[in-house]
């Protein structure tokens, strides 16, 4: 499949990408004369039903004036973009044409690791190939995904080898039905080659995406309204946790879902309608994948003890604005806490609690200094940061930090820090 439009080309056919996990379908000769410099990108695409609807990456088809597809014995069709959409990216295409052979969308959810797979597409241009490989792992996130921030990703991982040009080409099961739409590889070496690690959008997630824009030309996605952390070994024996199971909820956002519904900040959310949850990303794309005004049934563990909680869900907005204040300037004077953090802090001042948005000048104490071989850089912990509660027990002076470190003795101890307006679950082991 042929994208193309009159802009300035961005990258040549022996540029290498910019990082590993870029999109791997952009070939760009470019163009001189007296008109602006045209730009082609080549991918690939499946045919999932007769009349010629046509599932394919989203970055494939960016930005591109004209789409031609060309078919295995060369027939070539005009397409017309049905619907993108960003955060998955996947797109619908349609050509004029009946009778098409095509590709039965199968269940990704009964894809198991192990099984073999064949990736099909049109790498680097030279015609349509099939490659063989297994499942190497399911669920994966990359975090480099087309939508940024805003993506959602569930990816099989395979082995079968597809290089720059199978975006968006087919991922097939030995039952011949299709299990994904390839998306990314980590690349290797100078060319951005195949080393044997790519992900595909499973189908089951194409599947959703695709009838809505066949539907309503756009995708609606539930949202919950809070930010949430996997739970640690170390979080877990730090809030004294039987087992490992569930995400920690680190923030609610004010006049969200969740926020209506009765969920607070450390709430432990173990299950959604009555299926465990154990990562964050699970949840995530469980709760986008339901459209909003939905309810649902949230079960949480609270200060060890099991709530139901009924949530009515919100529409995801893909606009919303983030925080992004950044902590004043900290004075050099501050009050050294000791080495069993390896941190020092100092009351959060006025001008720090407009920025970050805090409800009073009594609330956390900020970080002033971090020792590069401490406990608090090795959990990450960064100068600016401010440090709102440990252990659950809400921290306004270093004398606060020190009594409870001092009781933690050498357990873990669970900090709630604010960066950037954003709050955030951190877990230290003192020394």
């Amino acid at each position: 499949m042929d994208a193309e439009s009159r802009r300035p080309a961005q990258r040549t056919q022996g540029d290498a990408p910019s990082n590993p996990l870029e999109d791997f379908f952009r070939q760009l000769p470019q163009q001189r004369g007296q008109r602006p410099p045209v730009e082609r990108g080549m991918g690939s695409g499946v045919l999932v039903s007769a009349d010629g609807t046509i599932l394919t990456n989203a970055h494939v088809i960016d930005g591109a004036d004209r789409i031609t597809v060309q078919m295995n014995d060369n027939k070539t069709f005009e397409a017309k973009v049905v619907g993108a959409d960003k955060p998955s990216d996947l797109a619908v295409l349609k050509i004029e044409a009946q009778n098409m052979p095509f590709l039965t969308l199968g269940n990704s959810d009964n894809v198991r690791v192990g099984d073999i797979v064949l990736a099909i597409g049109n790498p680097l241009g030279i015609g349509q190939t099939v490659t063989a490989g297994i499942i190497s792992a399911k669920g994966r996130r990359t975090g480099l995904s087309y939508g940024g921030q805003d993506s959602f990703e569930d990816f099989l991982q395979t082995d079968a080898p597809i290089n720059r040009g199978n975006s968006g080409g087919a991922l097939v099961s030995l039952n011949a039905e299709l299990i994904g739409i390839n998306s990314q590889i980590l690349a290797g070496g100078p060319s951005g080659g195949n080393i044997g690690i790519g992900f595909a959008i499973p189908s089951n997630m194409a599947r959703s995406v695709m009838e809505q824009l066949l539907r309503d030309g756009r995708v609606r996605r539930g949202m919950l309204g809070v930010n949430i952390q996997n739970i640690t070994e170390e979080t877990a024996q730090a809030l004294d946790l039987k087992e490992r199971s569930g995400v920690i909820v680190s923030n609610v956002r004010p006049g969200s879902a969740a926020e209506k519904a009765g969920v607070k900040r450390g709430d432990i959310i173990t299950a959604i309608n009555g299926e465990k949850i154990d990562d964050g990303n699970v949840l995530r794309n469980k709760v986008a994948g339901t459209l909003p005004g939905t309810e649902i049934k949230l079960t949480v563990q609270r200060d060890g003890n099991p709530l139901e909680l009924t949530v009515t869900l919100d529409e995801f907005d893909t606009d919303r604005s983030a925080t992004s204040a950044e902590p004043g300037a900290a004075p050099n004077s501050a009050s050294p806490t000791g080495g069993k953090l390896g941190l020092t802090l100092q009351p959060v001042t006025p001008q720090v609690v407009k920025e970050l948005g805090l409800t009073n000048e009594k609330e956390g104490v900020i970080v002033t200094g971090v020792d590069e071989g401490g406990p608090g850089a090795e959990a990450g912990i960064q100068r600016g940061d401010v440090i709102l509660e440990i252990n659950r027990r809400s921290i306004s002076t270093a004398e606060d930090v020190l009594s409870v470190v001092e009781s933690s003795g050498s357990r873990p101890i669970l900090l709630l820090i604010n960066r950037r307006g954003q709050t955030a679950f951190i877990t230290i082991r003192p020394r």
